[in-house]
């Protein structure tokens, strides 16, 4: 499943992207993302096994704002 065709959780949680899936979103490497993550730019919660998610809301608005300040710049 890519992260443009994932259901919210029935549950109520929220959704939580893998760093591939994140790097989809944004055209770069996954491993670009896990620098993010550990530079503090984007927030992730890490899972028993050590891996690391993104709640969808959260990185949904970083792009947004980066896609505005593109768009503004041009």
């Amino acid at each position: 499943m890519t992260a443009t065709t994932q259901q919210p959780r029935q549950n109520g949680q929220e959704q939580l992207l893998t760093p591939g899936e994140v790097a989809a979103l944004f055209r770069v490497d996954p491993k670009t993302v896990t620098r993010w993550a550990t530079a503090g730019r984007i927030g992730s919660i890490r899972t028993p096994g050590g891996h690391r998610r993104f709640r969808e809301s959260e990185v949904r608005t970083l792009l947004a704002e980066l896609t505005n300040d593109v768009n503004r710049t041009v």
